[in-house]
């Protein structure tokens, strides 16, 4: 495996990560406007990658090549270990956030509620039901590894729960908003802690 990573100044990302199985480059931006460009080969994953950056203001570009012939669980998997990796790198020691976020979403009939802690120990807790076994070409089931693969990379507790809904497309972009939503809020940097460290422990 062949993985690369650069920061530029501010709270920005740019990693590369090759293996046999995927090739991936991502570029990420913690305080941007919300422009995506995204390639996966994945067109619903591309559509979900999307409105995660739009509603939590990232600007994010990604470029992802993997053995979908095969199926798309290893481009799935690794764009969200690679975005994950990007969160953390872009928030180096974590100065000055505000930690936690929260985030309740609706979606026509679908309601998801997402709940994050910036903790540095990588979790995910999810309680959410899929009436379909794919969106396109994209199986429901790797939702959750997505999330699994991005709160354990970027090293924060993550709960995703499904409070309504029953159409899978509007349950999953609940779910990708509302994780994007409370991300916003929990990198935000919060004026009042000076640039300190949010834990009573000094570090996260």
């Amino acid at each position: 495996m062949d993985q690369t990573h650069s920061a530029p100044p501010g709270r920005h990302a740019v990693l590369t990560r090759r293996t046999s199985e995927t090739d991936i480059t991502l570029q990420l931006s913690l305080d941007g406007t919300g422009r995506a460009e995204i390639q996966t080969g994945i067109g619903f994953f591309d559509h979900m990658l999307t409105a995660f950056a739009r509603h939590g203001l990232f600007d994010l570009r990604v470029e992802a090549k993997g053995d979908l012939h095969i199926d798309s669980h290893h481009t799935v998997e690794d764009v969200g270990i690679v975005l994950g990796q990007a969160v953390a790198q872009a928030l180096g020691e974590k100065r000055g956030i505000r930690r936690f976020g929260q985030a309740l979403v609706p979606m026509d009939e679908a309601l998801a509620e997402a709940a994050i802690d910036v903790s540095g120990r990588g979790h995910l807790a999810w309680d959410v039901r899929f009436a379909r076994e794919a969106i396109g070409a994209m199986d429901t089931q790797l939702v959750e590894e997505f999330f699994r693969a991005f709160a354990g990379n970027a090293t924060l507790t993550l709960h995703v729960v499904q409070r309504a809904g029953h159409n899978a497309h509007h349950v999953a972009e609940a779910c990708f908003t509302a994780a994007a939503r409370a991300l916003r809020v929990a990198v935000e940097i919060d004026p009042r802690i000076a640039g300190e460290i949010p834990s009573t422990k000094g570090s996260l």
